[in-house]
């Protein structure tokens, strides 16, 4: 069970990215051209919206099942801290995706109050480019491309 949880977590990284990616650059290029707020991009939010929180319920399910968690074992925080594996998979990643789910939500809930097209798309790119970022940096990425 915690071997098929792993690989769906490890797989839908590969969504995610893309995913954010697509609704990073997608508001950026709407406010260069200056275009109107289109239902493509309402579209493109929810769908990497979506995408992201499904993710984050896997992952929170990995965290408690993985034995790469050591939080409810016998182990000291100070043994967890001094191993960078065990650092990042314990406090790092999982630290740093919730700031991303949390960008990226704040993004998407300001843009929706937003009645100026400039505005929903500049809320759009600043939470989901401040998300995107924030995933890249603590993708295990030793782990990821193996």
């Amino acid at each position: 069970m915690t071997t098929f949880i792993q690989h769906l977590h490890s797989y839908w990284a590969y969504l995610v990215v893309i995913a954010l990616f697509i609704a990073s650059i997608n508001p950026i290029i709407g406010l260069i051209q200056k275009r109107e707020y289109k239902p493509k991009d309402f579209r493109i939010a929810l769908i990497t919206l979506i995408i992201t929180h499904t993710q984050f319920l896997i992952g929170l399910v990995l965290f408690f099942v993985s034995p790469m968690n050591q939080w409810f074992s016998d182990t000291p925080v100070k043994e967890i801290m001094k191993d960078p594996t065990l650092r990042l998979y314990n406090v790092e990643h999982p630290i740093t995706m919730i700031l991303a789910i949390g960008a990226l939500t704040v993004g998407y809930s300001k843009h929706k109050k937003k009645r100026i097209s400039n505005a929903k798309l500049k809320s759009l790119a600043i939470g989901y480019s401040i998300a995107f970022l924030l995933v890249l940096s603590r993708i295990p990425w030793s782990n990821w491309l193996d």
